[in-house]
């Protein structure tokens, strides 16, 4: 039986999303009074991902996701949008959320996934771009990922995650109907991992597979090989197909341990009927990312040097298909690390983007020019890259922009100047009488007196003269900067609407600043994040618009970690804040990736070392009140952290609360637990910092 509820949502939702785009008058804030950004407002807007271009560079298609905040429904569907301007329409419109749009190279269909009717697992789907419904192409049960067109526009590759003794799709079909409800529920495994992010993993392995617009059986492409793509994660950037469509080369993890992770390049026929071809062999670090010049002489790819550090510089390579010669290296001594690459269709060229000094900027690699890849984007940041076959210097490009301020925006991106030019306005309307803080980024002497950078969000309707609390972030990874964008789950915007001046440290050990700057805290994740930490305190303090007995801190995961740390240690704030926190470094090797071999040495090869580094033994220090926030369901902090840290603090009689959701995992993902998150965390500081001094 159909949804009416949702459909009728669906209706609603469509129409206000279609208004955004019929009014072409400025709004009207005369009759309206300026707003602040509210977690229930945030969860209003639209999030746009996953934009491509057409081959002609004349329609975008973009992905855009409405939340339904009362009753936590979400609707995800597919939107075109001239590339030259003018109203966007929905290409699709049903309640199953669609994904991964892909034109095919002659521009007549849109290839997504998604998951309708009756369909057991996401399928292939095909919407003709001239008009018609989408059309059904697979039917398989362990269902379908990550598609990827041929060049002759009428074969279509996907990964399905299948089990690899079973050859006929009844018997994949048969096996999910068996442990679908077992009786006996034990998991058995004899190597690691075990787990990712929020999922246990089983013993299927993800395949490539292709089919025809006809819908043919589908063609094996790797399941013979010896190798496959890697469990924990992959998508359409994991492999590619030749321009002859003859070969294919994709991302496999080669270790058997299970304890020493090494991403490789594997080349295979797409026919599935030769050997497969290990062409990264040499290179024990992470080789990703493969992509075929369109002249199918070069292919592409990303390569790390440093086994065991995920942050480690990503080189730009060039593997000749041609030439009997060793892979160029594009990046040279440049330090930073490159995205996915996309070339020019005349082949002399390369764009990506790049994680540079807190944004994530477009760079173009010319073939003839090694080492100096030249920056063509400065201001806000830009993701999900598409640019046109069309051949030239400067082809037409779409992109998401975004920043503190501005939610993803489907944009027209000129490749020569950088400029960029909004194609679509879904938040408009939402935001037209929104009034955001303004945002300034500064750098300040960090430990060692390295200049640190730091965002600084300014409460609505700053006025320098007053004296205003401040709400310092402690961001995740270590190795993860924020960058100039929109973070859904620590919505800086949002906490300045509350009256604090809200900072955002790229501490040492953040990306985007260089090799050395990245792995300076390592193996010591302690001393100079917390350093700067403390003078990023001190930078405010100094300023005569905050009070610094009006401070709070916090952060999530890493974040989590860096605030368990200050509570064992001299800091001046008066509340914290620990999500997600690593709080017990000998428990955190039950994390999802709690079974790699360390970069530099176990718990019981330095235990007195490892020792210093765990926030759990600083506990006869803890003073501060604390916030605690855990959710049942993160395998990558796992649940026990927010626990031990909350049952520690009270033993100790320290002020501490404890927020346990049973149905999240590492982040806040549902709008009520998220809005009630912030009310919860509002609440928090206020007690604490209050915004105003009576």
């Amino acid at each position: 039986m159909k949804n009416t509820h949702a459909y009728s949502w669906i209706l609603v939702v469509t129409a206000a999303i279609s208004l955004n785009y019929t009014s072409a008058k400025e709004p009207d804030l005369t009759q309206t009074a300026p707003e602040t950004l509210s977690a229930e407002k945030m969860w209003s807007l639209g999030r746009l991902s996953d934009a491509v271009i057409s081959p002609n560079g004349e329609i975008a298609v973009v992905s855009v996701t409405q939340y339904d905040a009362q009753s936590n429904a979400t609707l995800t569907d597919l939107w075109r949008i001239p590339v030259a301007g003018g109203a966007a329409e929905p290409l699709t419109s049903d309640p199953a959320a669609e994904k991964n749009p892909r034109f095919s190279p002659n521009g007549r269909y849109l290839a997504f996934v998604a998951q309708r009717d009756d369909d057991e697992a996401p399928q292939l789907y095909v919407l003709p771009m001239t008009g018609g419904e989408a059309r059904r192409l697979t039917d398989i049960p362990t269902g379908v990922e990550a598609p990827r067109w041929f060049n002759d526009g009428d074969r279509i590759a996907f990964v399905s995650s299948i089990w690899p003794d079973l050859v006929r799709w009844e018997d994949q079909a048969a096996r999910l109907e068996e442990r679908k409800e077992p009786k006996m529920t034990a998991r058995v495994w004899d190597k690691a991992p075990i787990s990712y992010w929020d999922h246990f993993l089983d013993d299927r392995q993800p395949h490539i597979f292709w089919t025809d617009l006809n819908g043919r059986e589908p063609t094996a492409v790797t399941r013979l090989s010896g190798f496959h793509l890697p469990k924990t994660s992959y998508s359409d950037t994991s492999y590619d197909i030749s321009p002859d469509g003859d070969e294919i080369t994709f991302v496999a993890d080669v270790d058997l341990s299970g304890v020493d992770p090494n991403l490789d390049l594997i080349a295979t026929a797409s026919c599935g009927c030769k050997p497969a071809v290990r062409l990264t062999a040499d290179n024990p670090a992470d080789d990703d990312t493969p992509r075929y010049s369109p002249d199918g002489r070069w292919l592409a790819y990303s390569a790390q040097s440093l086994k065991g550090f995920y942050a480690d510089r990503r080189r730009l390579k060039l593997h000749s298909r041609t030439l009997n010669r060793d892979s160029i290296d594009l990046s040279l001594d440049w330090d930073r690390s490159v995205g996915e690459p996309i070339w020019r269709a005349d082949s002399t060229a390369l764009f990506s983007t790049i994680d540079d000094a807190a944004t994530q900027r477009v760079y173009r690699f010319d073939l003839q020019r090694p080492g100096k890849p030249a920056p063509i984007t400065q201001q806000s940041s830009f993701g999900s890259l598409s640019i046109a076959k069309i051949p030239g210097p400067a082809p037409t490009a779409v992109a998401l922009r975004q920043s503190f301020s501005e939610p993803p925006t489907l944009v027209r991106l000129d490749l020569r100047s950088g400029r960029s030019e909004a194609l679509s306005s879904f938040n408009d309307a939402a935001l037209s009488t929104v009034k955001m803080g303004a945002v300034e980024s500064v750098n300040y002497a960090g430990s060692g007196e390295h200049p640190v950078q730091m965002w600084v969000i300014y409460p609505p309707g700053f006025d320098p003269q007053k004296k205003y609390p401040l709400f310092l972030l402690l961001h995740g990874g270590p190795h993860n900067a924020i960058q100039d964008a929109v973070q859904w789950r620590w919505n800086a915007q949002v906490f300045a609407s509350w009256g604090y001046v809200v900072a955002w440290h790229n501490f040492h050990g953040s990306s985007g600043f260089g090799q050395s700057f990245a792995d300076s805290i390592n193996p010591d994740w302690v001393s100079k994040p917390y350093e700067d930490t403390l003078r990023a305190a001190q930078y405010f303090a100094a300023k005569d618009f905050i009070d610094p007995e009006r401070m709070v801190a916090g952060g999530g995961s890493y974040g989590g970690f860096l605030a368990s740390t200050l509570l064992g240690r001299p800091h001046p704030f008066k509340a914290l804040i620990a999500h997600a926190a690593v709080y017990n470094l000998y428990t955190q090797i039950g994390a999802d990736y709690g079974g790699e071999k360390a970069r530099f040495f176990e718990f019981w090869q330095r235990p007195q070392e490892f020792a210093r580094y765990s926030p759990h033994t600083q506990a006869a220090n803890f003073n501060t009140p604390t916030l605690v926030i855990h959710g049942q369901n993160d395998l990558r902090v796992p649940v026990n952290h927010g626990f031990e840290l909350f049952n520690t603090l009270q033993k100790r009689g320290v002020e501490s609360k404890l927020i346990y959701y049973p149905d999240e995992n590492h982040w806040i993902l549902s709008p009520q637990n998220s809005i009630f998150w912030y009310q919860t965390v509002r609440d928090w500081i206020e007690r604490f910092a209050p915004p105003e001094v009576p």
